[in-house]
C-alpha cells in the first residue's frame, strides 16, 4: 500500500472558505428578513409547474409556448432576486428633462 499525500492548506485558503462561509450565512439572514419571504418559499413550486407545462408544450409540437414559459421563467427568477419594490429608489423619468 502507498503512502496517501496530503497538502495542507494555506492560511490565506482557510481565510478564503471562512469569508466565503460567511457571505452565504449573511445572505440567508438577509433573504430571512424580506417581506415577501413566503412568497420565494412557493417559487420553486411555480418553477417546477412552469417546466412541467414547457416540457408537455415540446411533446406536443407547441414550441411556441414552450419558449413563452421559458422567457416568463427566466423573468420571474429575475425579479425575485431583486429588492421588493418597497425598498427600491426610483429613478427619474426622462420627460422630467
Amino acid at each position: 500500500m502507498t503512502k496517501r499525500k496530503y497538502t495542507r492548506r494555506t492560511e490565506q485558503e482557510r481565510i478564503s472558505e471562512l469569508e466565503d462561509k460567511i457571505r452565504v450565512i449573511r445572505e440567508r439572514m438577509e433573504s430571512k428578513k424580506r417581506k415577501d419571504s413566503a412568497v420565494l418559499k412557493e417559487l420553486p413550486k411555480v418553477k417546477r409547474a412552469l417546466n412541467k407545462f414547457a416540457q408537455l408544450a415540446v411533446d406536443h409540437n407547441r414550441h411556441d409556448l414552450a419558449n413563452s414559459c421559458v422567457a416568463f421563467l427566466a423573468g420571474l427568477d429575475r425579479a425575485a432576486r431583486e429588492a421588493p419594490a418597497g425598498s427600491r429608489q426610483t429613478q427619474p423619468q426622462d420627460s422630467e428633462r
